[in-house]
């Protein structure tokens, strides 16, 4: 990282986009291969591919633009790491499922078993403690950042060294896997670094929320964009944990994952910054409106069949009934969990527009022109908070 700060900024702002270009490259080749080896593997690749276009494109925007910060880099390390790793595993496992072979198939089934979490792993944990500035927060985070990658060398070189067959191939055993004493030794060390990964990952996020809360201003809102994909990936994956093993929930999940470049990208270059707040506002309404309508619909439909079940066997009837009824809901449950998110989470807009609301209905019946501006200025302190506030009256036309 330290180089990366002392490079001149033409020769970073290429090596960025030659490593951009790099990791788009491979966005053809990993899950083209990963295509031809499964052919109903579409979802996978698609999974990676979003993953692998996000970072590579996003890293090398923000790398180019901010040499100095850490954090495209980081980007691009996964990117790149992601398309080495996926085209590695495609590549094997095609020649293993072939009659003939590839050269160097096992090897390259090798290469792909270990190098998945290392790439993502520690490249989101660097995230964590480097977003947004690319320096740690003290030489204390610091500390804690490098245990937590020492948590990740363990299970790559026990994922990487362990004797019996590779993962995701079960009837082939390891090409480099140790035996004996060593062996035991290297499950040891995989399955510790197995068991310390969730407490790492947890470790890593209290920082973000640290700095959460010491940040101010411009920094706050970055810090809002991230926070708030970690969320969607969050969410997403507790919904799936259920169906965890099949494809489309895992697919959900990893496109969660895609947002996280994209979130890094807007906080980072500050495009449309504080439009954060409106989408986590949007955000909030909906996921509300939906499970409330969702709810209603299924509930209404349940009580008109029980109701229709003695004039009709038909249970369209009652579907009908209940779409139209969410319908005629739809407008005036938003209006309410609209007012109900505004007054709960956003105290400050709420009282605003209720203070605009109050002096529009007063300035219908006020005609006294000074006690209008003393209002005026009084609406205006309230809801904007200025540091001063001037009002100008044009004089009348005396004709």
């Amino acid at each position: 990282m330290d180089a990366m700060r002392t490079m001149s900024p033409d020769r970073a702002r290429r090596l960025a986009y030659r490593l951009g270009c790099l990791s788009l490259l491979m966005l053809g080749t990993g899950p083209g291969l990963l295509l031809v080896a499964q052919g109903d593997s579409l979802l996978f690749a698609l999974t990676f591919g979003a993953v692998q276009l996000t970072t590579g494109v996003i890293g090398a925007v923000v790398a180019a633009r901010l040499p100095g910060n850490a954090v495209g880099w980081v980007l691009l390390e996964i990117g790149v790491g992601l398309g080495f790793s996926v085209s590695a595993a495609a590549y094997g496992e095609l020649g293993i499922s072939s009659s003939s072979g590839l050269p160097g198939d096992h090897i390259a089934a090798w290469i792909g078993t270990w190098t998945f979490v290392p790439v993502i792993y520690v490249g989101i944990v660097l995230l964590l403690y480097l977003f947004p500035d690319g320096r740690f927060m003290s030489r204390r985070w610091k500390r804690i950042a490098i245990a937590s990658l020492a948590i990740v060398l363990f299970a790559t070189v026990g994922q990487a060294f362990a004797p019996g067959p590779l993962d995701g191939a079960s009837d082939i055993d390891n090409p480099l896997g140790a035996s004996g004493g060593l062996g035991d030794a290297i499950i040891g060390l995989r399955n510790l670094g197995n068991l310390l990964g969730l407490p790492a990952t947890l470790l890593a996020l209290s920082g973000i929320v640290v700095r959460f809360r010491r940040s101010r201003g411009i920094e706050r809102q970055q810090l809002k964009w991230i926070t708030f994909s970690l969320a969607l990936i969050a969410v997403s994956a507790a919904v799936n944990v259920p169906n965890i093993g099949t494809n489309v929930p895992f697919f959900i999940t990893m496109l969660a994952v895609a947002s996280l470049p994209v979130a890094i990208g807007v906080a980072m270059l500050r495009y449309r910054l504080y439009d954060i707040d409106v989408v986590i506002n949007r955000a909030l309404v909906y996921a509300v409106l939906t499970a409330t309508l969702a709810g209603a619909y299924l509930g209404t439909v349940l009580l008109l069949q029980l109701i229709l079940s003695g004039v009709t066997s038909n249970s369209s009837l009652a579907v009908a009934a209940s779409t139209l009824a969410v319908a005629a809901l739809f407008q005036p449950a938003r209006r309410r969990i609209q007012a109900a998110v505004d007054r709960r989470f956003y105290r400050r807009k709420y009282d605003a527009a209720q203070t605009l609301a109050r002096f529009g209905a007063r300035l219908r019946d006020e005609v006294d022109l000074d006690a209008l501006g003393v209002e005026l200025r009084g609406v205006v302190a309230d809801t904007m908070q200025p540091a001063h506030v001037s009002l100008w009256l044009r004089a009348p036309d005396p004709g």
